[in-house]
């Protein structure tokens, strides 16, 4: 630590006759006696999955191979989703690790799957093994809950939202046309606000609306956290406010949900006294704790006015609220309406007011409105969680021809995510582990994972040496030290 910061420390230099970049001399050599793998931290994230029982309960409960020749299930899923972990964006991404001498022995593996057995082996997978694999993951989920202090079971968010999967594929089973017009398909995502868990990932046809099915999933959700948590909260957009089951949900947990503007709803709302509306105030994201910055100039806003484009712009946000009972509802709920004041322009030149109106429907009564309309917005940290398991984790590439086999890379794939999750909430330091949450996985891959060392195979035992450096080193070593010393029994 001490050498590289001095080496990077700030210092007043001379002019140089030569760029910094030098190294014109030189060499390659190969060491025969030793290992390197560029992915060091992967023993721990494995230490880590042997302990809390995934293996294990992988191997138990799952069966979808009858004869070992020579893999076990928890062979399978563990690659894929270690290949990810490594930097892998495909299945086809695990030769390179097949064909490397120095992971292999990293894992204590004679040989892993390559592409064309993990292939054949996501097409075993039906809707009932699936679930049994997620089913697997919870399981294994509450056993790093259990560990976790007391104030982590104050309170629980379940977040629900689907999306939608482009393929370029024309064979791909299940496959339909969605309402942007593409092909692939449409799967719905169930997640844990506070740690970002994916709770429940479910595959759909590409022409599925996102709230099809998403009743039975929120309830199994329910059961999963309910038992645990003091408080449980379920939010989602109007797609997910289906009011038929409201009634069941509020004897569980509180809810939030978007509900379309109907004209009955606006009706009621324009009706409400002017006297009654409160402003919507913005809340700050941060305390700013030196002097505040000059903002930037605001180019698109520069150049939008100087071409005389239209642009709409918010004048002011209210909120009011009323009581309101849905048609298929036994109760009354409460019901938090936006009132949002626009003003559509060309450049500089104003041309209309208008009014759009956003509504909420919750069972709380705690809340004030304009706490009720932050809550729901927060949910777009769901889209977060959603953008990285597409674009950081790969889990949307739909490698497979059939519906459930690419359900089955999802949830695997997602699995890997998951890990990132319980090594942040195992890590010993607790501030480092609740940053290791809300990292963006490229950023944990590359600080806790990918970390070059030597595989050292002595007796039964294997050593990893690290020969490359960064400041969380010691943390990944900590983590691993007191990971494997843990009992979850």
């Amino acid at each position: 630590m001490r050498k590289i910061e001095k080496r990077n420390e700030r210092r007043n230099w001379e002019s140089q006759s030569e760029p910094m970049l030098g190294g014109s001399d030189i060499r390659y050599e190969v060491d025969g006696r030793y290992k390197g793998i560029p992915c060091g931290g992967i023993g721990a994230i494995h230490t880590m999955c042997k302990k809390i029982g995934l293996a294990q309960g992988i191997d138990s409960d799952l069966r979808l191979l009858k004869r070992h020749l020579p893999y076990f299930d928890s062979d399978h899923i563990l690659n894929l989703a270690y290949n990810i972990l490594v930097g892998g964006q495909c299945v086809n991404d695990v030769e390179r690790l097949r064909n490397d001498e120095g992971y292999l022995d990293a894992l204590g593996a004679e040989t892993i799957p390559g592409a064309t057995t993990e292939g054949d082996f996501l097409r075993r997978f039906d809707a009932n093994s699936i679930l049994a694999l997620m089913e697997i993951i919870n399981e294994t989920r509450k056993t790093v809950w259990r560990k976790q202090s007391p104030a982590f079971f104050d309170k629980a968010t379940i977040n629900c939202d689907g999306t939608i999967v482009s393929t370029e594929g024309e064979c791909k089973e299940g496959m339909d046309i969605s309402y942007k017009g593409e092909w692939g398909y449409a799967p719905l995502l169930i997640s844990l606000a506070e740690t970002r868990e994916p709770l429940w990932f479910v595959n759909r046809s590409g022409n599925a609306p996102s709230h099809l099915g998403s009743a039975e999933w929120i309830d199994r959700s329910l059961d999963l956290v309910c038992e645990d948590f003091k408080e449980v909260w379920l939010r989602g957009d109007t797609d997910f406010s289906l009011t038929a089951n409201f009634d069941k949900w509020d004897e569980r947990c509180r809810f939030v949900f978007g509900i379309d503007a109907r004209p009955n709803l606006r009706k009621i709302a324009e009706s409400i006294p002017e006297k009654v509306w409160e402003l919507l105030g913005k809340k700050d994201k941060y305390k700013i704790r030196t002097e505040p910055r000059e903002r930037p100039e605001n180019v698109k806003e520069r150049i939008v006015i100087e071409r005389d484009y239209k642009r709409i712009t918010t004048e002011c946000e209210s909120v009011a609220e009323f009581e309101y009972k849905p048609g298929k509802c036994g109760k009354t709920y409460r019901i938090v309406a936006l009132r949002k004041e626009i003003l559509v322009l060309r450049g500089e030149m104003p041309l209309f007011p208008d009014v759009l109106w956003f509504f909420y429907i919750t069972n709380d009564r705690t809340m004030t409105p304009s706490e009720v309309v932050r809550f729901a917005r927060s949910r777009c940290d769901h889209e977060n969680d959603i953008e990285q398991l597409k674009n950081g984790v790969h889990a949307m590439k739909a490698p497979s021809d059939s519906l459930n086999s690419n359900w089955a890379y999802m949830v695997i794939a997602a699995l890997a995510w998951n890990m990132k999750a319980w090594y942040g909430m195992l890590n010993p330091n607790r501030k480092l582990g609740w940053q290791i949450i809300r990292m963006e996985f490229k950023r944990f891959r590359d600080t806790f994972v990918n970390i070059v060392c030597l595989i050292i195979k002595k007796g039964r035992g294997i050593t990893y040496r690290f020969i490359a450096y960064n400041k969380n080193l010691k943390d990944v070593i900590r983590a691993h030290s007191v990971i494997k010393d843990m009992s979850f029994n």
